[in-house]
Formats: C-alpha cells, structure tokens, sequence
C-alpha cells in the first residue's frame, strides 16, 4: 500500500468506464494526489494540453486509459477518427512524459492490436504474425503503435514504460448506447428493451459462432495496478480471465438474466468480427501475480443489477443528448 502514498498519478480516461473503478482502487490505496484530466480542460491530442497538465501536476506515474472507441458499428463508422484520436494521443503523452521525467508510463491496450487469425489462447508473442480483424483494425493498430514506443524508448533511453493488453471489458457504469457499446451492455439493454415492448424477439448482428472473453472491469482496475506496482519489463502482458463464450451462449445467459423468453435471431448480413478470441494469461500470473477473480457467472448479474438501477438516469441522459 505505500507504494502509491507519495505519488502523483495522473489516469487519463479516469472519470470513464475503467478509469472510474482504477480512481477508486488507487484511493482505497492510500494514493492522495490522484490527477483526472478531463476532455473540457485538456484536449489530449494536442500538444500544449498535455505539457500543461504535466506542468501542473508534476506526476510520477501516468496510467494512460484514455480511448475512442466502440463497438463494431462504431469501429466501421469512425476508421479515420479511431485511428488518428488513439494514435496521436498516445504517442505524445508518453514523449512528453519521457521529456518531463515522468518515473512510469501504463498504457492500457487493446485485445483488437492481434491478428485476425491468431491460434488460441492468443499469446503475446503472436501480436506481430498478421493483421487485425479488419472493422477494428485501425483502433488496433494506433493502440499497438503505443508498444513499439514503449520498447523504443525503454531501448534508447531507458524510460520505463509497460503495455498491457487487456480482454473486452464489461460491468457496471458501461456504455450502454446502442450505437456506439460493447456486446455485453448492447445484449442487456436490446433485452430490456424487448420486455418492456413485450417484444417476441431481439435481432443481433451475425450468427452467434465468434468467441469472445470477457473480463470484469474490477479485476481490470486490479490488474493495472498491481502491473504498476510490481512490472517494469519491456514485454506486452495479457490481462484476461482465459476463459472463452459463443456469443449466441452469451446472449441466452444474459436474456436468462433479465427473463427475457422471447426469440434471439441472427441477421448474418452483418459481420461477424474476429471468429475467436481468448487469451494466453500466464504472464500477468507470472510476472505481477494477477489472477481474475470473477467469472460471467458472477460478473453479468452485478452488470444486470446495476443496469437496471440506473436505466432511468441513462435513458435521460441520452435523450438529454
């Protein structure tokens, strides 16, 4: 715990999803000077923004969770802006932290950073064998361009930055937006809907045959704490549970969750996405000792819980929007 009590951390993304549950962890850590940058006061894609806030908070570790992202519709709408927002952001905090004597740079990526067809379980030595799945590829790519500057620069100048690739996320306070969230918060909330229409059927995209791993955005936090805490190699570690689900059994145990009985169907006129994904966690065990520690089972009734707690507020707010 006293590793963190003397630090100034800077969590870029800290007020969002993930960074909401790493603010909290790193509080509960006895950490007192923990820096939130928000998009009104810092444009992290511009220069001068990111000298200022370094300038004024002076950290000692920066955890970089900051994205622009989505779902597959949102990959397939936004390639441009996906790819030049992570790109540019990213590449230029971690220079001006090297310039400004930051000790530690976390930079959280992406699971869309593998190839297409890597074998599973995805290990990390397998990022470079082929490109990415092409709806998220230019996401992928600008979030892996952020490892070759890490080792880069732990090469040439011994800036100790670490990458970790963590798994698809869920849990409470996720994005529920139709148009731009994640499987999971999409299912539950197509789900809701459907009942509360007394629809007799929800339409997801695809044939329900990919793959996917999921992991809880608590364990997430945990992980990236513990990585800052306890790793400084130049090596990408996984952050995962290693445990795969068919999205059509996903979708059954979510609609099973919220009661839902009506029909799932599929339009297979909409892409699949990468047909597996799973991953290779023995390094995160190995080398900072994280181990997940829930499963679906346990995750997607909290996600539930909390959805159905909040929907009133959500649904203002995005008609305030």
């Amino acid at each position: 715990m006293n590793f963190w009590e003397q630090k100034t951390v800077i969590v870029t993304g800290g007020a969002g999803f993930l960074g909401s549950f790493v603010v909290e962890k790193l509080r509960e850590r006895g950490c007192r000077n923990v820096v939130v940058p928000r998009s009104r006061d810092y444009d992290l894609r511009n220069r001068e923004a990111i000298l200022c806030l370094y300038k004024q908070a002076n950290p000692d570790i920066v955890l970089h969770l900051a994205a622009v992202v989505g779902g597959i519709g949102a990959n397939r709408s936004n390639p441009g802006r996906f790819f030049y927002d992570n790109a540019v952001m990213g590449i230029q905090l971690m220079e001006y932290a090297r310039q400004t004597g930051v000790e530690k740079f976390v930079t959280v990526g992406t699971i869309c950073a593998y190839p297409k067809l890597t074998p599973v379980p995805f290990k990390e030595e397998d990022l470079w064998s082929g490109y990415p799945e092409e709806t998220n590829a230019p996401y992928g790519l600008a979030k892996k361009m952020l490892l070759v500057q890490a080792q880069a620069y732990r090469a040439q100048y011994g800036f100790n930055a670490i990458y970790l690739l963590p798994v698809n996320l869920y849990g409470p306070r996720d994005n529920f937006d139709l148009e731009t969230s994640h499987v999971i918060p999409a299912l539950i909330r197509k789900c809701t809907r459907a009942k509360e229409s007394r629809a007799r059927e929800i339409v997801l995209w695809g044939d329900g045959s990919p793959t996917r791993e999921f992991l809880y955005v608590e364990d997430a936090a945990e992980a990236i704490l513990m990585a800052a805490e306890r790793y400084d190699g130049a090596e990408p570690v996984n952050v995962g549970t290693g445990e795969e689900i068919a999205i059509r059994d996903l979708a059954k145990m979510i609609a099973g969750e919220l009661e839902f009985s009506g029909e799932i169907s599929w339009d297979r006129t909409k892409p699949n996405g990468q047909p597996r994904r799973c991953l290779d966690v023995n390094r995160a065990k190995e080398f900072f000792g994280f181990e997940a520690a829930y499963r679906l089972r346990q995750g997607i009734p909290k996600t539930v819980a909390w959805f159905l707690a909040n929907c009133h507020s959500i649904s203002q707010a995005a008609l305030r929007d």
